[in-house]
């Protein structure tokens, strides 16, 4: 099927007019430590960190290229997925005049985001199942519809999209279908980020925080096309992934035999915790989940929140989410920290 999406009916004016800025760093890119650089207005005097870090952070991405196989001309690195999920609001919607869609319950950042930049967000609830519900999204598309955020696998069920669903979308939607992959490191399934070439209108994001184990650093990742990267590198900050990110980043990813066993871990953690929870006779549902954590479904969720807490175990409590009432959203942990949470839940039936 030919795809319908025209990038240029999609960016802002203003954006597609705006001369982007160009820092020193993109003007000289030369690193020779022979180099006397007086074009930054820098501190000249070395610390480590006195001089600006690379703009386009090519060795950071000539990592991640090597790790997921995607070119840097397809990369954006954000300071976490939520900037590169705002870069996309600002590049291609106009403030009170377009629309995104949403589909609870989901990560409740692209609501937020959305307010932030004064764009409708249109909400259709997943399924039962907790899939697409496709007919009646396309219902709520319009001219001004512009984006279609999908996290898959989703926050806060752990589900995956079905391929098929995801693919109609992509073929009979005129804008942007975004998929926030933040997950997908813990799931069998190939990522989406493959098939960029098969659907120029498709966006993919992920990040650093899960999977790879360094959400304190803040370091997300956006795979598009070479043309909505573009777009994208004209209103990023200058300098918005900061040296030490970079260099952390870069030494973890250098590490890729000791992260996989990390998810292998983890993998075989989570698969042992449904066997537990499902003793847990206050668990009435468990929701199967391509993630590294699980939803369950509880008689009352607030009370065994709670008594979880005074035990010293924190979880989430998800029951504000359509769909989602009486749920309590639980991390995979090591394998010590699982056994307390199953010994905790086991001492607290009655």
């Amino acid at each position: 099927m030919k795809n319908i999406f025209k990038l240029d009916r999609l960016v802002r004016p203003n954006v597609a007019a705006l001369q982007p800025y160009s820092s020193a760093r993109d003007e000289f890119t030369e690193t020779s430590e022979s180099m006397v650089f007086l074009d930054a207005n820098e501190n000249p005097f070395e610390n480590g960190v006195n001089r600006y870090p690379d703009p386009q952070q090519r060795f950071l991405k000539k990592e991640i290229g090597l790790i997921k196989d995607i070119s840097e001309k397809n990369m954006l690195l954000g300071n976490g997925s939520d900037e590169a999920l705002d870069l996309l609001f600002r590049a291609f919607c106009e403030p009170g005049k377009d629309n995104i869609i949403t589909l609870p319950p989901t990560y409740g950042m692209y609501k937020v985001l959305a307010g932030i930049n004064n764009i409708e967000n249109r909400e259709v609830l997943l399924t039962e199942a907790f899939q697409p519900n496709i007919p009646a999204i396309l219902e709520k598309v319009d001219e001004q519809t512009k984006m279609i955020f999908l996290c898959s696998p989703n926050n806060p069920t752990g589900t995956l999209f079905s391929e098929t669903q995801v693919e109609k979308l992509l073929n009979n939607f005129k804008g942007l279908v975004v998929i926030d992959e933040a997950y997908i490191d813990f799931s069998e399934t190939e990522s989406w980020s493959k098939k960029l070439t098969q659907y120029p209108n498709l966006v993919v994001t992920q990040t650093l925080s899960k999977a790879y184990g360094m959400a304190g650093i803040r370091l997300g990742i956006c795979f598009a096309s070479e043309e909505i990267i573009t777009v994208l590198n004209k209103i990023k900050p200058p300098y918005n992934i900061n040296s030490l990110t970079q260099e952390k980043a870069i030494n973890r990813l250098k590490s890729i035999s000791i992260l996989k066993d990390e998810i292998s871990l983890l993998i075989d953690e989570k698969k042992e915790l449904y066997k537990a929870l499902v003793e847990v006779n206050f668990i009435n549902k468990i929701i199967p989940s391509e993630a590294n954590f699980i939803l369950c479904q509880v008689d009352d969720a607030t009370k065994r929140h709670n008594q979880l807490v005074e035990k010293g175990i924190v979880v989430r409590n998800r029951s504000s989410q359509p769909l989602c009432e009486n749920t309590l959203r639980l991390t995979v942990g090591t394998p010590k920290e699982n056994e307390l949470l199953i010994t905790t839940l086991k001492q607290l039936q009655s």
